[in-house]
């Protein structure tokens, strides 16, 4: 008796950003209110393998073809990753999906309600929400894009993750003890510190 030939398991999710981290990158909205009770949203584009946040934007009023042009700011010349992972918000419409498909990316889309298939792009956002965003006051777009620019130099120089061994998304050398005193630097206006080693 011939069996049935089986179709091969599919790998799991956890299989599929493991294997493809390198080349991956997700996409995803948030929304900061103002002072004055108006909503602006950002968009951020954040790259697996380091954690990199390597473009955001302010907007108050966001359309599919702003996205789009997001995405060829994030991406200029032959950059463009293998996979975006993003989820299925209405806000990434026609305009969006023909960029992606432009640029030669294979767009990934999470299942609905779903956010731990985007587990690092909510990090982030969270992160960026608890240590910063919390603390200050927003005015309009032009004082959220300076506030997350502060926040986006620390979180790359000097912010560690334990997903990448106590690093910080760009490496830091690790000075030893004869370099020097320990120095506190501030940094986001003094939300958080930086500490370094400093020859006297």
């Amino acid at each position: 008796m011939v069996r049935p030939l089986r179709k091969p398991p599919s790998q799991t999710w956890r299989t599929f950003l493991e294997n493809h981290v390198k080349t991956m990158v997700s996409v995803d909205f948030f929304t900061v209110p103002t002072i004055r009770f108006r909503v602006l949203y950002v968009f951020l584009v954040l790259t697996h393998d380091r954690r990199r946040i390597l473009h955001f934007a302010v907007t108050a009023h966001p359309t599919a073809e702003w996205t789009a042009q997001q995405l060829r700011e994030a991406f200029p010349w032959d950059t463009a990753p293998r996979y975006l992972l993003r989820d299925r918000d209405r806000i990434f419409g026609r305009d969006f999906v023909g960029q992606i498909k432009a640029m030669g990316i294979k767009q990934v889309l999470s299942a609905p309600r779903s956010p731990w298939q985007r587990a690092y792009v909510e990090r982030v956002i969270g992160t960026i929400r608890r240590e910063c965003l919390d603390h200050v006051i927003v005015f309009g777009e032009r004082s959220l894009y300076r506030h997350l620019q502060s926040f986006v130099d620390y979180y790359h120089r000097s912010r560690t993750h334990l997903g990448l061994e106590k690093d910080s998304p760009i490496p830091r050398p690790i000075l030893s003890a004869d370099v020097g005193r320990v120095i506190t630097m501030p940094e986001v206006g003094g939300l958080h510190h930086r500490y370094e080693r400093r020859a006297a």
